[in-house]
């Protein structure tokens, strides 16, 4: 079950990786990385869990790893408590599968 805390975050898809920080609050996910803000919900069954997450531009720099900035993701995953695996896709790109992993960052 994923706890409430802040957690690194690892990402990919067929363009390239990128890294970020999360914040889990009681169903909440909000975070971010040099150039994207992430907001969005989460929910939880056992060590099962969906989200639901947009991005939107903060800062000039480097493309998203999907091309564009605003994004919403749908993804599902498997939580052993401490790191997470989730993936999914995104409207705006169907096609364009994504993975992340996230660890929990100690308090």
């Amino acid at each position: 079950m994923l706890k409430n805390g802040k957690y690194s975050a690892w990402f990919r898809t067929s363009l390239g990786e990128g890294t970020g920080v999360v914040m889990l609050k009681d169903g909440k996910i909000t975070g971010g990385d040099t150039v994207l803000a992430y907001a969005g919900s989460y929910s939880q069954a056992g060590d099962d869990f969906t989200v639901d997450i947009s991005t939107e531009r903060h800062s000039p720099g480097q493309l998203s790893l999907f091309g564009i900035d605003k994004v919403d993701l749908t993804l599902m995953g498997k939580s052993t408590g401490i790191t997470a695996s989730c993936r999914g896709t995104t409207r705006q790109e169907p096609g364009m599968a994504f993975e992340a992993i996230i660890i929990r960052i100690a308090d």
